[in-house]
């Protein structure tokens, strides 16, 4: 079981059955885990959020006054950013760039392309000739970590081989390309590695000082001055383990030494999940409770075309349960007889899973399960017309519940 802050709890419980299900963010906790992670960065360590992970615009505004700016990957999230946090600093990655994005991002003024192959260098330094504007590059690597550091990680983008970035082997004829003369209309700023999801600190700490190494020798190498060096996200989020968060302040310390052994670079960070996913929760109702071949199962309204992390990730949600003590329906109110509960949603694939064995002694058709960490890669990722259910509701809530 997961503990649900007050506000959501009291929320969840308050909605009528035909409100649920619902996604229920906590933006207090979210302020406060940022400013917390925020005070554990050095401060020319820059923060950005990687606005995949929940581009909510309540989410986007909350996180605002904690970081430095956001990260994008389409041309849809460069729009919906720029409308929901205007005039903020923007950065815009992700592998197959279409001529139009690449064209509406320099339209916008976006700060920093992540440039992710040798053609789209290229596309992008004649979109920008044509429109007469300047753009600043970040060469994003797909490196070779040697240290054993990506063993643990739950996604890998980098190490090897992957769509991800731009192979090493290219590295000399991008940075020529951008140093002399070449490409008038674009300025290196620096190197981009998102190389894994899912590391812990001292993981994160080891593959940042590998990319800083890494990058620090290629300008050295051409004579190049890098301003920036963006070490990415992927901060582990325990989805087994809720309560045991990524160790910001460790992290926070070892970036330290990494930018005071580099003085002239600036350092950039781009988490994402571990920044929101602790603020939301997606809520419903038991509609059934059902015993086949020795174990129980609970149907939920909703599932995973709501709430696609489970399936995604092949993990349990971690969720809390609400008793419900009132029953309106004349006929007969189902219950576990069982002390675990396997919890799965209305669609017709056995793979509608949102958590196993669940310990919900007495589980009750008409009780409440609010599913926790939900905040991030929830309802963004999910296949919401997949049988047509009805959409979920949406509630930000400050720390008075409104």
């Amino acid at each position: 079981m997961t503990a649900l802050t007050a506000a959501v709890r009291d929320r969840v419980i308050s909605l009528a059955a035909d409100e649920l299900p619902a996604y229920v963010y906590d933006l207090a906790a979210l302020r406060e885990h940022a400013a917390a992670v925020r005070t554990a960065l050095p401060e020319h360590v820059e923060l950005y959020y990687a606005a995949k992970a929940n581009p909510e615009p309540e989410i986007l505004a909350a996180l605002g006054p904690y970081v430095d700016g956001y990260e994008v990957a389409s041309g849809g999230e460069l729009a919906h950013v720029r409308k929901a946090v205007p005039g903020r600093p923007l950065a815009i990655g992700g592998p197959g760039k279409t001529p139009a994005e690449i064209a509406s991002a320099l339209e916008l003024g976006v700060e920093r392309f992540h440039v992710e192959s040798v053609y789209e260098l290229h596309m992008l330094a004649q979109l920008a000739r044509r429109a007469d504007a300047k753009a600043g590059v970040l060469l994003r690597f797909n490196l070779a970590v040697s240290d054993g550091s990506l063993a643990d990680s739950s996604l890998a983008m980098g190490g090897r081989p992957t769509p991800f970035g731009l192979d090493p082997a290219d590295a000399d004829t991008v940075v020529r390309l951008l140093s002399d003369g070449t490409y008038p209309h674009l300025r290196l700023r620096g190197v981009h590695a998102h190389l894994a999801s899912g590391l812990r600190a001292p993981e994160q700490l080891a593959v940042a000082e590998s990319i800083v190494t890494w990058a620090t020798e290629l300008a050295a190498r051409h004579r190049v001055r890098l301003a920036e060096v963006n070490v990415g996200g992927g901060m582990t989020v325990d989805y087994a383990a809720p309560d045991q968060r990524f160790d910001w302040t460790a992290y926070g310390a070892g970036l330290a030494r990494l930018a005071a052994a580099h003085p002239a670079l600036t350092l950039r960070i781009e988490p994402g999940r571990s920044l929101t996913a602790y603020c939301g929760w997606y809520a419903t109702e038991v509609l059934d409770v059902k015993h086949s071949h020795g174990e129980e199962f609970a149907v939920v309204r909703g599932g995973t075309h709501h709430l696609r992390t489970p399936a995604t990730k092949g993990h349990d949600q971690p969720c809390s349960v609400l008793p419900v003590d009132t029953w309106p329906h004349p006929w007969p109110r189902p219950a576990a007889r069982q002390d675990r509960v396997t919890l799965t949603g209305q669609l017709c694939t056995p793979k509608d899973l949102l958590a196993r064995h669940v310990p919900a002694p007495g589980l009750r058709a008409g009780d409440r399960v609010a599913f926790a960490l939900a905040g991030a890669y929830a309802w963004n990722i999910s296949h919401h017309d997949f049988l047509m259910h009805p959409r979920p509701g949406f509630h930000f809530l400050d720390r008075a519940g409104a």
